[in-house]
C-alpha cells in the first residue's frame, strides 16, 4: 500500500512541474481524445498567438479571434502539433518562417481569412502536409513554384479566391504530380489528390490556354472537386465553362493605320486611327514627335477578342498640330507602334507653309505656380497653376528626372490638365521635377528637388501614407526620414545643409532648437518664403545672413 501512495505521489509531482502539461489558456478550452491534447479558443479578442502555448498540443483550433498575421516562429514550441485550424479570423500576412518547428503537420486550415498572397516557401519546414485549406481568402497570384514544397498534399482547396490567370506550371512543377505520372500507373497505387479550384473570376484569354487544357485532361487519381470551371471574362466568354472554349496562343502586338500620312485644312477635327492586333489585349498609347500626349480624347474599341482600334481626335488643327504622331500598343509578350504624318494645307494652295515645328508657347505674359499636391508611399502627384495669354491653347512640358541627370525624360500635357502624377520612384535618390510651357527650358520657380527616403519599403510594407511636415532648414525631424521637397531657388548648398542638420538629429537622437509648423502640402507654398537655412542657435545678426543667402527657399519632409 505505502509503494502504491509512494508511485501515485511521484505521478502527480511529475505530472505538476511537467511544462504545458495541465494548463489551459484563459478563455479557451482543452480536451484530450484519441488524436491528443487539444486547445479550442473560439471568438475571443486574442489579436495574435500566444506565445505561452503549451508544448504538448496535436491539435489547435483558434478561430474568430481577430488574428491579423502569423509571425516567425508562431507554433514553433508545439512541435507535436499535427492539426491547426485558423479559420475566421482576419489573417492578411505569413512570415515565411511562420511554420518553423511543425515538422508533424499534417493538416492546416487558413479558410476565410485576409490572405491576398502565401509565402509558399514556408511549407519547407511541413514535409508531411496533407491537407492545405485557403478558400475564402483573397489570393489573386499562384507562382509557378507554389507547390513545390508540398510533395505530401493529398487535398488543395482555392476556391472562392480572386485567381484570374494562373500558368499549369503549377501542377506540372508540383512534386506530387510528377509522381504521379511516373508510378500511380505502373504500380496500381491509388492515392486521389483533390483539388478544388472553382468560384475564381478566371479570365479566360491566351495567357490561361495552358491551364484549361490541363483541367480538361485531369483525371484520377487528380480529382476536382467542381469540374465545371466558369470564365468571367472577357465580355464574349463570360459564365462559360472550360470545356465549352477554345483559347489561342498568345501573341505580340501588330499595329498598323489605314492612313500613315494625311493632309487636312485648317480649323477643322483631326481623326486619326490605329488598328491593333494582339493576344491578349494590348495597351495603346499616343505619342507626339516621341512624347506621351495627355489632353486630346483618344477613344477604343475593340471589333473581336484580337482586334482593337484607337482613335485620336485632334480638335481645330492649328499649325502647331502638324508632324508625327505615333500609336504604340504593349502586352506582356512585346509592343509594336505605328507612326501617322499630320500635314495642314494652305487656304491658299500656292502659299507655302513653313516647316512644321513643335509648338512653343509664348512665355510673355505667363507665370507657373508648382507644387506637390499628393504623396503616398509610391510616388507624388504635381499640380501647377498658370496664368497665359491662351489658356484653352497652352501646352505644358513636365520635365523629369535624377537630379544628376543633364537631360530628362519630358512630357507633354494638354491644354485644361493641371495635374500629373509620379510613380514608382527609388528609394534614396535626389530627383528634379519641372513644369514649364511646351518645350521651353525651366526657369526660376518652375522646378522642384526632391530626394526620396530609405524607409520606404518598411513604409509599404504598413501600408501607410507619408504625410509631410513643412520646416525651415534649422529644424530637426523627430521621425525617421521618408523624403525631402525643396524648391529650386534655394541655394544647393542650403539644401546640403539641411540634409546634414537632419542626419546630426538622427545620429543623437535629441532636438534642436528651432520652429516648426505643421501641415499639408497646402502649406508647402506658404513656407517659401522662409529662410530654409535659419540657425536659431546663431545671432541674430548671422541669422539675417543666412536667410538673405537662402530667401525663397522650402523643405518639406515627409514620413
Amino acid at each position: 500500500m505505502d509503494n502504491f501512495c509512494v508511485a501515485l505521489l511521484i505521478t502527480l509531482v511529475f505530472y505538476l512541474i511537467t511544462p504545458g502539461s495541465s494548463t489551459c489558456l484563459t478563455g479557451c478550452s482543452c480536451t484530450d481524445d484519441n488524436l491528443g491534447r487539444s486547445l479550442l479558443c473560439m471568438e475571443t479578442s486574442m489579436g495574435q498567438i500566444p506565445d505561452n502555448i503549451p508544448h504538448d498540443f496535436t491539435k489547435i483550433r483558434i478561430e474568430n479571434c481577430h488574428l491579423t498575421e502569423l509571425p516567425r516562429g508562431s507554433f514553433s514550441k508545439v512541435s507535436a502539433l499535427e492539426f491547426l485550424w485558423l479559420n475566421f479570423n482576419e489573417i492578411t500576412l505569413m512570415n515565411i518562417k511562420s511554420l518553423d518547428g511543425l515538422a508533424n503537420l499534417t493538416e492546416l486550415r487558413l479558410q476565410g481569412n485576409k490572405l491576398t498572397s502565401v509565402t509558399w516557401t514556408a511549407f519547407q519546414d511541413t514535409p508531411k502536409l496533407k491537407i492545405l485549406d485557403l478558400k475564402h481568402n483573397r489570393l489573386d497570384v499562384l507562382p509557378e513554384h507554389a507547390l513545390r514544397h508540398l510533395p505530401a498534399l493529398t487535398y488543395l482547396d482555392l476556391s472562392f479566391n480572386q485567381l484570374s490567370v494562373i500558368s499549369k506550371d503549377v501542377f506540372i512543377n508540383w512534386p506530387l504530380y510528377q509522381t504521379a505520372e511516373k508510378t500511380w500507373g505502373k504500380e496500381g497505387v491509388v492515392s486521389n489528390v483533390v483539388l478544388a479550384l472553382h468560384d475564381n473570376p478566371w479570365l479566360c484569354d491566351c495567357r490561361l490556354k495552358g491551364f484549361v487544357e490541363f483541367i480538361r485532361a485531369v483525371s484520377p487519381p487528380i480529382i476536382l472537386m467542381n469540374s465545371y470551371l466558369m470564365c468571367s471574362g472577357p465580355a464574349s466568354k463570360v459564365d462559360k465553362f472550360f470545356h465549352e472554349i477554345q483559347l489561342k496562343t498568345c501573341m505580340k502586338p501588330v499595329a498598323s493605320a489605314p492612313e500613315t500620312n494625311i493632309t487636312l485644312p485648317l480649323g477643322v477635327n483631326a481623326t486619326l486611327t490605329c488598328l491593333v492586333k494582339a493576344r491578349p489585349g494590348p495597351t495603346i498609347k499616343w505619342m507626339y514627335n516621341l512624347k506621351i500626349i495627355k489632353g486630346f480624347a483618344a477613344t477604343e474599341t475593340n471589333t473581336d477578342e484580337e482586334t482593337f482600334t484607337s482613335e485620336l481626335v485632334i480638335p481645330s488643327l492649328h499649325l502647331a498640330d502638324r508632324g508625327l504622331y505615333t500609336c504604340t500598343a504593349n502586352n506582356f509578350i512585346g509592343n509594336s507602334s505605328v507612326g501617322i504624318m499630320v500635314n495642314i494645307s494652305p487656304f491658299n494652295s500656292s502659299a507655302l507653309l513653313p516647316p512644321p515645328v513643335p509648338m512653343v508657347s509664348s512665355d510673355e505674359n505667363s507665370y507657373i505656380d508648382i507644387r506637390i499636391a499628393k504623396q503616398t508611399v509610391y510616388g507624388i502627384t504635381l499640380e501647377w497653376h498658370a496664368k497665359t495669354d491662351n489658356p484653352a491653347e497652352t501646352w505644358f512640358t513636365i520635365h523629369f528626372g535624377k537630379y544628376d541627370l543633364p537631360k530628362k525624360e519630358m512630357i507633354y500635357i494638354g491644354p485644361g490638365i493641371n495635374t500629373y502624377s509620379l510613380n514608382d520612384l527609388l528609394p534614396v535618390t535626389k530627383y528634379e521635377v519641372c513644369v514649364t510651357l511646351k518645350n521651353h527650358q525651366p526657369k526660376e520657380g518652375q522646378c522642384i528637388v526632391f530626394v526620396t527616403g530609405s524607409d520606404i519599403s518598411e513604409l509599404e510594407q504598413r501600408e501607410r501614407l507619408i504625410h509631410i511636415i513643412v520646416i525651415v532648414c534649422a529644424m530637426v525631424l523627430a521621425v525617421p526620414v521618408g523624403m525631402f521637397a525643396c524648391t529650386t531657388e534655394a541655394r544647393f548648398s542650403c539644401f546640403d545643409r539641411c540634409v546634414d542638420l537632419w542626419k546630426k538629429r538622427r545620429l543623437h537622437g535629441g532636438n534642436l532648437q528651432g520652429t516648426e509648423r505643421q501641415g499639408t502640402f497646402d502649406s508647402l507654398q506658404a513656407a517659401s518664403d522662409e529662410g530654409l537655412c535659419k540657425d536659431s542657435e546663431e545671432k541674430p545678426k548671422k541669422r539675417r545672413k543666412s536667410e538673405d543667402r537662402c530667401k525663397g527657399g522650402s523643405a518639406a519632409q515627409l514620413y
